[in-house]
């Protein structure tokens, strides 16, 4: 269906859809505009499909395709990771009844996010996991109430983990928000963000939400979340980089000439990006790698462009003072962008936190982390 064999032109080709499309709507995009007419054009073009099984998993691809919606417009990129690591999970599936919900996935004719923060975070003991899922004859019955979940909307769906009742063990599943069964979820307004207003996100409430065989990811899905976690990480890369990439081109519009007194230039950030994308592309070429020194590699690139963006996105600010802090300009969107990327699961004290626990270092109490 998509031939990526040509990289540079599919790259163009997102670039000026992405430019096309996004660009005239990235201020309703902030302020709470979900933008699926517009992805749904990239999606047309392939920008949910290069990593998956059938395109020979170019994550490299999928990560720089991202990074040129997201130098455009950064919640748009956030959706589209949730996007492309929704089909992630329906691609490594051994559920076959899931490839019918993965062929619409991929050319965006349906849309589904991820609900995995919460299990990422219980994972890592820093919560305990929300959903419980009783088994019941062919599946499973779950309940509990799901804040901050993104790129969901009535008739859409994301993948979601729940704990089993009286197992020491978990089930990932596609949740669906189908007419069939409205009185067992509910979707509720969260508070308003100061940023990703537009990032289609809601708090989910199951009650009784029964899960059919026909829906299950994974189960047991231990083994299954440590294949795939380190794609799951690395995707977030495509955020990161689209928003420095767009950082840096604010920057080069800032004319005064006090500018060179300033720490941080486009020059030096560029080199500093570039650094880091080879970093990702090289871990790109083995995203199923599961020993814990790849996925460390994977966590400190992760936190490097998270801390990368706080600089870029800053520096972009303060070199066009005035004129960057109107509240539409670039950079102050960009500022507040970068402070997600900063927090999203995984955000950088979750990274650090992990990191420690995979290099077997002792357990820290939380008050030792500011003594």
């Amino acid at each position: 269906m998509f031939h990526f064999n040509d990289q540079t032109q599919f790259l163009d080709n997102i670039t000026s859809l992405a430019n096309t499309y996004l660009a005239p709507k990235v201020m309703e995009i902030d302020q709470g505009y979900y933008p699926l007419m517009e992805l749904e054009k990239l999606g047309k073009a392939g920008l949910f499909a290069p990593h998956l099984n059938e395109y020979d998993n170019r994550f490299d691809l999928a990560i720089l395709a991202n990074a040129n919606v997201g130098r455009v417009c950064g919640t748009s990129a956030f959706v589209t990771w949730c996007h492309q690591v929704m089909g992630l999970y329906l691609d490594q599936s051994q559920n076959t009844s899931l490839k019918s919900l993965l062929d619409t996935h991929k050319v965006a004719d349906t849309f589904g996010g991820t609900a995995l923060s919460n299990p990422m975070k219980s994972w890592a003991k820093i919560e305990p996991m929300i959903l419980t899922a009783k088994p019941c004859d062919g599946g499973y019955v779950v309940s509990g109430t799901l804040p901050w979940i993104s790129h969901i909307a009535p008739r859409q769906y994301c993948g979601a983990v729940a704990k089993i009742d009286g197992a020491d063990d978990e089930v990932f599943f596609v949740l669906s928000f189908d007419d069939d069964r409205m009185g067992q979820w509910q979707l509720h307004e969260c508070p308003d963000f100061s940023g990703m207003q537009g990032s289609g996100t809601l708090r989910i409430e199951l009650n009784n939400y029964v899960v059919q065989a026909s829906q299950i990811i994974a189960s047991p899905c231990k083994d299954f979340i440590t294949r795939i976690r380190g794609a799951f990480v690395l995707m977030q890369m495509g955020i990161g980089a689209g928003v420095i990439m767009g950082a840096i081109d604010d920057i080069k519009q800032g004319t005064a000439v006090s500018n060179a007194f300033l720490e941080d230039q486009a020059g030096t950030l560029s080199v500093e990006l570039d650094r880091l994308v080879a970093k990702t592309i090289a871990l790109a070429k083995t995203p199923f790698e599961t020993h814990k020194d790849f996925f460390l590699d994977v966590l400190s690139v992760r936190e490097q462009g998270a801390l990368l963006a706080l600089k870029a996105t800053q520096s972009a600010l303060l070199h066009q003072g005035a004129k960057g802090y109107v509240m539409s300009a670039s950079p102050q969107r960009r500022v507040r962008e970068a402070h997600f990327v900063a927090i999203v699961t995984p955000a950088i004290k979750h990274i650090r936190y992990l990191s420690h626990q995979l290099m077997g270092e002792p357990q820290v109490k939380p008050i030792e982390f500011f003594i």
